[in-house]
């Protein structure tokens, strides 16, 4: 049986464990990947997904996790308001009736927040007294991916409106193979 370490974990399990609670996305997949880099694709997803509810590794992911959420006071709770919040944008909350943009300290906070990228042009106009103002002209303005933001809700309250099926086809020599590594 291999060495645990202090985690009550072998190493390859602490470096899924690490992995997987580093990746955005809690990807078991990549992590188990990283853990054990010779396996195939296919074991990968069975054997990630195994070892991610594993007691030891599933009660050091918890324990972590949660000390996460109490260091940056976030919780599931307050992604679900953001990720709601990014949903409930609508561009009429910057834009005026004749269709120019408001001033960015009009913008709602979310706005400001949520903008992934901004492309403005600038021409210089002379006055009609020797003043020259500059007038910033909105070309482009990129928000979030709605759909993304939807789906990333859905999955959080369980909805499942876009879980995916997956067919996962092991043979018993590549698990045996897994085992004995």
């Amino acid at each position: 049986m291999a060495r645990r370490n202090h985690n009550g974990l072998t190493d390859k399990w602490q470096i899924f464990a690490d992995t997987y609670l580093a990746d955005p996305e809690l990807n078991a997949t990549k992590a188990y990947k990283v853990a054990y880099p010779n396996a195939s694709q296919r074991t990968c997803e069975v054997k990630g997904s195994e070892l991610v509810r594993k007691g030891e590794v599933a009660e050091y992911i918890q324990k972590a996790q949660k000390a996460r959420s109490e260091r940056t006071q976030i919780d599931a709770d307050y992604v679900l308001k953001r990720l709601a919040d990014i949903d409930s944008m609508e561009v009429g909350e910057i834009l005026r009736d004749d269709m120019t943009v408001k001033p960015l300290a009009e913008w709602p906070r979310v706005w400001r927040q949520s903008i992934s990228s901004i492309d403005i042009s600038e021409s210089v106009l002379k006055g009609t007294e020797s003043a020259e103002e500059t007038l910033a002209v909105l070309k482009k303005l990129k928000w979030p991916d709605k759909t993304k933001i939807l789906e990333l809700m859905g999955k959080h309250v369980n909805v499942q409106a876009f879980r995916e099926q997956k067919e996962v086809k092991v043979t018993l020599k590549s698990l045996i193979d897994e085992l004995i590594e």
